[in-house]
């Protein structure tokens, strides 16, 4: 089974969100499905239901390897690099 190898490298302490919302989809008009957090800087996107897939954008754009879900109630992790739930 693959096994993220990214989560070592993730800082101790998980990043504060840097907004409340995706304000890429604030700026374009559109408006997020679901909420991601980029795990390395405190990013917060779209999801890949979303019009615009801005967390995957922000991964491209970056590198940061793992988002986690931002959903009340949820806790999964993605690592975009090895694609599979961390």
């Amino acid at each position: 089974m693959k096994q993220c190898t990214h989560t070592d490298a993730l800082p101790q302490q998980e990043p504060e969100p840097q907004s409340d919302t995706c304000l890429e989809c604030v700026a374009a008009g559109t408006h997020p499905v679901q909420l991601r957090l980029c795990l390395e800087c405190g990013h917060l996107s779209c999801c890949d239901s979303s019009p615009l897939r801005h967390a995957t954008e922000h991964h491209k754009d970056t590198g940061h390897p793992i988002m986690r879900t931002f959903e009340q109630g949820e806790s999964w992790r993605w690592c975009f690099v090895d694609h599979v739930l961390v």
